[in-house]
């Protein structure tokens, strides 16, 4: 790991960083007027952000800040991909490939294992072992809402909690074991591929994360990893169907089990995604 890196993350170490999460979710959350406006403009000004896209163009017709930030898209903004997985988010890639027993390969140096990722379901984390990842970092200025990579049928939710780092580029560089020591919702799923598993990871300021079966996980944020199970529900969702959100960003680490996954050959790290675009074949 680079000096600068190190350095860099350093100063995270030392922040109340439930604390600044705590408050910037209320903020995010709150109907403030001009002051709620004035932010949202700000921010879509410094990152960029194209509300072309938007269903709502208009930034002063979103009431709260979260509102603006997990806008939805317009008709037709992202067309779905004929492939076996599709990419679940907009963002960039971090990492993915082969998950090398139950290791899954972070950055220069930094690996975690699936069990840890899961919050420590060792028995859940088998069913990947040897099988394939795709981590997916959003930044600021992408669509905030995730997606089915792939029909699913829905077992279970588990969150697990932990702290909250950024999880930002130079910050998996820095931090050992980032995406499986922040606080995270896993779902698991059951599809014609086998189970497979969308692990929403929190960050810093990353108000709370929410699905469309349960609404918002977190908060409450009791110390505690909590479960809930589902196999004896039908809940189903279709590929590209919207599975959750973030209210203000983070990642998104895809688990697979072990078989003939071929990721799309244009993928490569830091390389720029759209949610629907080509993320692997099975055969």
């Amino acid at each position: 790991m680079p000096c600068s890196d190190r350095f860099a993350v350093l100063p995270q170490y030392l922040l109340p960083k439930h604390m600044l999460t705590r408050l910037a979710g209320r903020f995010a959350d709150a109907q403030c007027g001009w002051l709620t406006r004035s932010a949202i403009q700000r921010f879509a000004a410094r990152y960029a952000v194209n509300m072309s896209e938007a269903a709502q163009a208009d930034l002063t017709q979103y009431a709260t800040f979260n509102d603006f930030f997990t806008r939805e898209l317009r008709s037709g903004a992202r067309p779905l991909a004929s492939a076996s997985l599709i990419s679940p988010v907009d963002g960039a890639i971090s990492q993915f490939g082969r998950i090398e027993g139950e290791q899954i390969f972070q950055a220069k140096g930094h690996a975690y294992t699936t069990t840890a990722l899961l919050g420590g379901d060792a028995a859940l984390a088998a069913e990947f072992r040897d099988g394939h990842f795709a981590t997916l970092y959003l930044s600021p200025r992408d669509y905030h809402r995730i997606h089915m990579p792939c029909d699913g049928r829905l077992l279970r939710m588990i969150h697990v909690p932990g702290s909250l780092f950024s999880v930002n580029p130079t910050t998996a560089r820095g931090v050992p074991g980032l995406f499986a020591r922040n606080e995270r919702v896993v779902c698991v799923f059951e599809s014609a591929h086998g189970l497979f598993a969308l692990v929403l990871v929190g960050a810093t300021i990353v108000g709370s994360m929410a699905t469309v079966w349960h609404g918002r996980v977190n908060p409450p944020r009791c110390g505690q990893l909590r479960e809930w199970r589902y196999g004896e529900q039908e809940i189903r969702l279709a590929q590209g169907q919207e599975m959750g959100r973030f209210l203000l960003g983070s990642t998104v680490v895809a688990v697979f089990p072990a078989g003939d996954l071929r990721f799309n050959p244009d993928w490569a790290p830091a390389r720029a995604i759209r949610m629907g675009e080509v993320m692997a074949e099975i055969a």
